[in-house]
């Protein structure tokens, strides 16, 4: 694996580079992460339910090191499917962040620490498509 979780300055945890990446690489893969239907989301915990990344009528319930990726709204990564893609050159030691506010989840309400110039200071889902 060429990442890492390791305490983060943004918030908690978070998933550091091990390596450089290079623009359009994979940096993660969530493929054995669960689909789940909406029912069986609705079954979740609360605790469980923060790590369901929202997708139309279901969600994928993100497993370790993909479920620690923090926030950021200049983030250095996209999602395609079930990977998170390098949206610019990453390098060894940087964290490892998304923009929560491309998936369809309504329940999203924080306000960010990304610190970044282009940081929005609330961050609030959208409702399901």
């Amino acid at each position: 694996m060429d990442v890492i979780v390791e305490e983060s300055d943004v918030e908690g945890k978070g998933v550091f580079a091990l390596r450089d990446f290079k623009k359009g690489e994979v940096v993660l893969d969530w493929s054995s992460s669960p689909v789940l239907t909406q029912e069986e989301i609705k079954r979740l915990s609360a605790e469980q339910e923060k790590f369901v990344y929202y997708l139309g009528n279901g969600g994928i319930l993100v497993n370790p090191p993909a479920r620690f990726v923090n926030h950021s709204c200049d983030p250095n990564t996209f999602i395609r499917g079930f990977f998170g893609i390098a949206k610019r050159g990453i390098k060894k030691g940087e964290e490892i962040t998304e923009d929560y506010l491309l998936e369809d989840n309504p329940n999203l309400y924080f306000a960010c620490k990304c610190r970044s110039n282009k940081c929005r200071g609330i961050i609030v889902g959208r409702k399901k498509s």
